[in-house]
């Protein structure tokens, strides 16, 4: 079973979180910050991974440490889950209609951390989330998931359709990435060996 249960504490967070990538797109999530748990209950749904998320952080000061420490331990989750990864597809790719947005996400499961992202988001908050967030929620995921992850914004004009098509489109492109290739059962998808 392609699942992780872990813990992550902070001075300024607390985290649990479980993952199962081969779930039905079930998702428990408190964050305390509601924009995240919205995007965050999407990137489940459209992944199909089942993700129970509960945070307890230093949300009166602002959202950065949940959301970018979040960030880390699903990236860590994300990993564990993979384990050697042998049998994934390794690569995904999505392009994803949000009303007038349209973003491009495309997945390696390389094992090298590397974002390239190019959002113009034309707002600083949708309600009271930081849309600078946005980026430092992906970078710390990619890190620690271990990805090589490019995020493109190729048309949009609302912040919210922005961010929300960017996580529905992380979500199928991870889901294809990390889905088993029946052709290559039990191999590791790279020519050296180990990803």
């Amino acid at each position: 079973m392609r699942k992780a249960t872990l813990s992550r504490t902070t001075k300024e967070t607390a985290i649990s979180l479980s993952l199962a990538l081969d779930g039905t797109g079930q998702a428990s999530i408190d964050t305390g910050c509601g924009f995240l748990d919205h995007m965050l209950t999407l990137l489940a749904a459209h992944g199909r991974f089942d993700l129970a998320v509960s945070c307890k952080g230093d949300t009166q000061v602002d959202d950065h440490h949940t959301v970018e420490d979040i960030g880390i331990a699903l990236g860590e989750a994300f990993a564990q889950a993979l384990g050697e990864k042998r049998g994934i597809c390794r690569y995904g790719s999505f392009i994803l209609p949000m009303d007038e947005a349209l973003l491009l996400v495309a997945a390696d499961l390389s094992g090298r951390g590397m974002l390239c992202c190019d959002l113009a988001i034309p707002t600083q908050k949708v309600g009271t989330f930081d849309t600078e967030l946005v980026k430092e929620f992906l970078l710390a995921f990619t890190r620690k998931a271990e990805l090589t992850l490019h995020v493109k914004q190729l048309a949009g004009e609302n912040s919210h359709h922005i961010i929300e098509g960017c996580f529905k489109a992380l979500a199928r492109a991870l889901r294809a990435a990390a889905a088993l290739d029946p052709q290559a059962a039990g191999e590791i998808p790279s020519t050296k060996g180990v990803l």
